[in-house]
C-alpha cells in the first residue's frame, strides 16, 4: 500500500497563478488579433480560457491518479505520439501556417499540436524504459544505441514539420533524463559531440536557419527583413524599461510584433509591466516550479517517479528558458510558446496535465537526509538523485 500525503502546494499554487496571469496577459496581447479575426477584443481570451478550464480539470484528475499507472500506457503513448507526428506531414490532415506544418486539424474545435503530446509521451516512455533497463542502463548496445534511435526518430519527424527548436528541446530533455538514469561520461560526451555535429549540419542545410543564426549574431543587419521579429521584440522590452508602460498600453501588439500573444508574449509582458513585472510575474514563478519539481524528483519513491519527475520539470524549465532567451536575443529565434502563459490550447492543456502528474508524484515522496539541509549545494543534490537511482538498480 502506497504512502500518500499532501501534494506540493508551492508547485500547485504557483502553477495556478501562472495560468491566471497568462490569461490576463493574453487578454491584453491578443486584442488587435481578436478584433481582426472576430470583430471582438476578447475572442482569443475566451478561447484560451476554455482551454484553461479543460487543462485544469485534467490537472485535478491526474494529480489524483497514481503515477505508476502510466507504466501501462508508456509504449502506447510513444506509438500514438509517433503516429500523430506522422499525421502532421500528411496532406489534408496537417494544417500549415507560417510555412510550417505542425498541427492536425480538428474542424470547429481548432487544431492539435502533435509535438506537445510527443514531449509528454516521450518523457513517460523514457522513464519507464530506463527503470526497466535497471543495471543495463549504461550498456552500449542494449540501451545507448536504442536510446539514440528512439530520440533520433522523434527529433527527425519534428524537424520535418519543420520545428528545429522543438527538436533541440526534445533532445535536451531526453539527454538530461538519460544522464540522471545512469549514463556514463563517455556516453554523454558522445551524445554532445554527435548532437553538436548534427545541429551544425541541419543549420547549414537550410538557408532560413543560416539567416536566423546570422541575425542572432547581428540583429541590426536586416531590421525590416529576417531580423524584423527579434528587433520588434527587443524594442518592446526596451520600451518597457524598469516599470513598464502599464497594463494594456503596449504599442507593439498593434501589428508591429509578430505572434504577440503566443510565442512573443514575454516581450509584451516586458513592455507593459517592465523588468520588475517580468521578474516577479514570470521568472520567479518558473524558478519556483523548477525548484519544487527538482525536489519532487529527488524525493520520489522509485526510479520511475524520479526520472519522470525530472523529465517533466526540465521540460517546463528548458522551454521557458528557450522562449525567454530567444525573445531577449540570447538564443536564435524559435516558435516555442512560454509554458502556461502563451496563447495556444495544445501547449496549455498538455502542460497542465504534466503538472498534474508531477503533483501526484509529490504526494508519494519520501523524506531523505538531505531534507535536513535545504541549502545543500547543487552537486550534492544531483549526486543524491543519480546515486540513489544507481543504488536501487544495484539492489535488483
Amino acid at each position: 500500500m502506497r504512502a500518500y500525503h499532501r501534494q506540493d502546494y508551492y508547485l500547485a499554487v504557483t502553477t495556478f497563478l501562472l495560468v491566471i496571469f497568462g490569461l490576463i496577459m493574453v487578454a491584453s496581447a491578443s486584442v488587435v488579433q481578436s478584433y481582426e479575426v472576430a470583430g471582438t477584443n476578447n475572442f482569443y481570451l475566451f478561447r484560451q480560457g476554455g482551454f484553461a478550464i479543460v487543462g485544469l480539470i485534467l490537472w485535478w484528475i491526474l494529480q489524483k491518479v497514481d503515477y505508476h499507472v502510466w507504466k501501462r500506457f508508456a509504449t502506447i503513448a510513444l506509438v500514438v505520439g509517433l503516429i500523430l507526428l506522422g499525421a502532421v506531414l500528411v496532406p489534408g490532415l496537417g494544417v500549415e501556417a507560417g510555412g510550417a506544418r505542425r498541427w492536425i486539424g480538428l474542424g470547429d474545435m481548432g487544431t492539435l499540436q502533435a509535438s506537445e503530446i510527443m514531449k509528454f509521451a516521450l518523457i513517460v516512455y523514457l522513464a519507464y524504459w530506463f527503470e526497466k533497463k535497471g543495471r543495463r542502463v549504461a550498456d552500449f548496445y542494449s540501451t545507448f544505441l536504442p536510446f539514440i534511435m528512439i530520440v533520433g526518430v522523434v527529433a527527425l519527424l519534428v524537424i520535418q514539420e519543420p520545428d528545429f527548436g522543438t527538436a533541440v528541446l526534445i533532445a535536451l530533455i531526453a539527454g538530461t533524463m538519460y544522464m540522471a538514469a545512469g549514463a556514463t561520461w563517455g556516453q554523454l560526451g558522445t551524445l554532445f559531440t554527435a548532437g553538436a555535429a548534427l545541429i551544425t549540419f541541419l543549420v547549414y542545410s537550410a538557408p532560413y536557419r543560416v539567416r536566423r543564426i546570422l541575425i542572432f549574431l547581428n540583429p541590426g543587419a536586416d531590421p525590416l527583413g529576417a531580423g524584423y521579429h527579434v528587433n520588434q521584440a527587443l524594442l518592446a522590452i526596451g520600451s518597457g524599461g524598469l516599470f513598464g508602460l502599464g497594463y494594456g498600453h503596449s504599442r507593439q501588439k498593434f501589428n508591429f510584433l509578430p505572434e504577440a500573444a503566443s510565442d512573443s508574449i514575454f516581450a509584451i509582458i516586458g513592455e507593459e509591466l517592465g523588468l520588475i513585472g517580468a521578474v516577479f510575474f514570470v521568472l520567479l514563478p518558473f524558478a519556483i516550479i523548477v525548484w519544487r519539481g527538482l525536489e519532487i524528483a529527488r524525493r520520489a519513491p522509485d526510479m520511475f517517479g524520479r526520472i519522470m519527475a525530472l523529465g517533466l520539470t526540465v521540460w517546463i524549465g528548458y522551454q521557458a528558458l528557450i522562449n525567454i532567451g530567444a525573445t531577449i536575443g540570447l538564443f536564435p529565434l524559435t516558435g516555442m510558446p512560454l509554458p502556461f502563459v502563451s496563447l495556444g490550447g495544445s501547449s496549455l492543456v498538455i502542460m497542465l496535465m504534466a503538472c498534474g502528474v508531477l503533483l501526484n508524484i509529490s504526494k508519494q515522496t519520501v523524506k531523505t537526509s538531505k531534507d535536513e539541509n535545504p541549502l545543500s549545494g547543487w552537486w550534492d543534490w544531483w549526486s543524491h538523485l543519480v546515486n540513489s537511482g544507481s543504488r536501487r538498480r544495484s539492489s535488483k
